[in-house]
Order: structure tokens, then sequence, then C-alpha cells
């Protein structure tokens, strides 16, 4: 299973890796420090998942977001931030998303997404 973890703090990154490896071992993991980067990075590698935090520099995480879903309709998103107003939850929530996770990240809220996610990619076999 591939997963593509979009988000500009590398400490972040390697929380939600460390996190996400302990329930889903089979995780190959991809990191991409910006919503650019983070277009660039679902085009070629075409992840199972993605983890998606919003607040990034050079195009922020609602634009990925929307991108990511006008080029793979189906893609299976976790967003993962601390901009956690009533309006911008509602907002996201529109564009069928898997999960929308406040930080911090942490292994209780790793376990929930994590068997979401285990269950949803066993499913599709």
């Amino acid at each position: 299973m591939k997963i593509l973890i979009v988000d500009d703090s590398v400490f972040s990154q390697k929380v939600n890796a460390q996190y996400i490896k302990l329930f889903l071992k089979d995780a190959e993991i991809t990191f991409a420090n910006d919503g650019l980067e983070g277009l660039e990075r679902y085009k070629a590698l075409q992840p199972d998942y993605v983890f998606l935090d919003l607040l990034m520099p050079k195009l922020h995480g609602r634009e990925l977001l929307n991108l990511i879903k006008q080029y793979d309709h189906d893609a299976k998103i976790v967003v993962v931030s601390a901009d956690i107003q009533k309006n911008v939850r509602e907002e996201i929530n529109q564009y069928d998303i898997l999960q929308f996770i406040n930080k911090p990240f942490n292994e209780e809220k790793a376990k929930v997404i994590c068997e979401l996610i285990r269950n949803d990619y066993d499913g599709r076999g």
C-alpha cells in the first residue's frame, strides 16, 4: 500500500509516518513538503492514500485537495490539520474525504484511521 504524506513540517511528516507504520507495517510512505510538490508526487506515484495538511506554502491544502479530486475523483484522502474552524471543516468534508483529523496526530488517532484504511484497502481485492 502506497501512502503520500503532504506536510510542510518535517517533524509532522516523521510523526505521521511513525504512527502509520505502527499500524500499517506494509505501507510504503513518500513525502511532499508543500502542496505543489504534493500534486506532482500524487500524479507520479498514484498513492492509495494521502495524508494532507491544510496550511502549507506554494499551494494551500484546500487547493491541493480540490486539484487531486479533479484529477482522481476516487482519491482516498485523510486531512490532518490544526485548522479546526467549523466552516473549514464543513468545506473540506464536501470533498468526500476519508477523515478529518485534528492535529496533533497521535497513536490513538492513528489506530482509528489505520484500521479504517486497512479495512478499505483489504476490501478492494
